[in-house]
């Protein structure tokens, strides 16, 4: 019997769409992975780590728990609309450890679970041993009986060229394309899927940077951008520097070191990730721009580190404003710039 502690199957990072028949293509989801286990009158969410998610999303955990089913296993992504866009802001306010702040969340801004696959269904029984065809035959059975505007089912397509247009086409509505082979079962723990991520690129002016841990040589950009009126806010860093070029690198920015660096949001904000050498660093003079590649935006800033690209010494840094960053996009919305591609 597949039971909670399950793990769910990954995927790797690749530059392209594979080549050849017998791959399954659909959309990768910027939300929380969500495993979701239902028995009886009992229902268990758990996330991509193992931690249970049902009493973060109770709203998702009770219209699991309504459905007229004895047994299901699925996999999917959470995911919350907040206005015309999804905010992965919004799913991490709700790992919050008052309940009562979680179910008015949940009110407020309830969560959408987004299919993708089905590992027991009560038509055909456990399937994780099956192949993804027979799995996803099961799953839009499921959900053609029990889906709901907040019980949605993920596009999926066999044609490349498809997948391709989904990448070219949906803009910022998608973060990527993942790639499962329509003959393999489902293998818990393994990154046994594809994912072809769709990277975006922004010239942003370094208001600061950072030392390294261990010397003083610089060992992180901190990239700016401005807004409509005309402060530059702090949107992420790059750390992305090739060892050679740091030296010659950290005597151009100490030349440049002048407060204040941001004139808007500015660097080593409270943070619960913050540690004392993470709150310093220098400012400098808006003079450098830099081109760089990011994957998500959530409240204006940059999620992760960015990929360094170049030096852009043609681009005037009041022309690095905050219209570069591409937001996110509701389900609705992308699924029919999906249908349109």
């Amino acid at each position: 019997m597949i039971a909670p502690g399950l793990e769910p199957m990954e995927a790797k990072l690749v530059e392209a769409l594979p080549d050849g028949p017998g791959w399954q293509f659909e959309p990768k989801w910027d939300g929380f992975r969500c495993l979701v286990f239902k028995q009886g009158g009992e229902v268990a969410l758990q996330s991509k780590s193992g931690k249970p998610l049902a009493r973060y999303f109770p709203e998702v955990a009770a219209g699991i728990a309504a459905m007229p089913v004895e047994q299901v296993v699925l996999d999917g992504e959470l995911l919350i609309p907040v206005g015309d866009a999804l905010s992965f802001e919004a799913l991490q306010m709700r790992l919050h450890p008052a309940e009562s702040r979680v179910r008015k969340l949940a009110a407020e801004t309830p969560a959408q679970l987004m299919l993708f696959d089905c590992l027991w269904s009560p038509d055909a029984g456990e399937l994780a041993d099956k192949p993804l065809a027979e799995r996803r035959t099961a799953l839009e059975r499921f959900h053609a009986a029990h889906g709901s505007p907040d019980l949605r089912l993920s596009p999926a397509t066999e044609d490349p060229a498809a997948a391709q247009a989904w990448l070219d086409a949906a803009g910022a509505a998608l973060d990527g394309v993942v790639a499962k082979r329509l003959d393999e079962p489902y293998r818990p723990g393994e990154r046994a899927m594809l994912k072809i991520k769709r990277l975006r690129t922004a010239d942003c002016v370094v208001g600061g940077f950072r030392y390294a841990a261990k010397k003083r040589e610089v060992g992180s950009l901190l990239l700016g951008l401005y807004d409509d009126a005309g402060l530059l806010h702090h949107v992420g860093f790059t750390s992305a520097i090739p060892a050679a070029d740091r030296p010659a690198l950290t005597s151009k920015l100490e030349a440049r070191i002048e407060p204040p660096g941001f004139t808007g949001d500015a660097p080593g904000g409270p943070s619960r990730w913050s540690t004392e050498r993470s709150g310093e660093w220098q400012p400098l003079r808006s003079e450098l721009v830099v081109e760089v590649r990011y994957d998500h935006v959530t409240g204006r800033r940059f999620r992760h580190g960015t990929g360094f690209l170049r030096w852009r010494p043609d681009k005037a840094p009041r022309q690095c404003t905050m219209e570069q960053l591409e937001g996110e996009t509701r389900p609705a919305l992308i699924e029919s710039a999906l249908a349109r591609a």
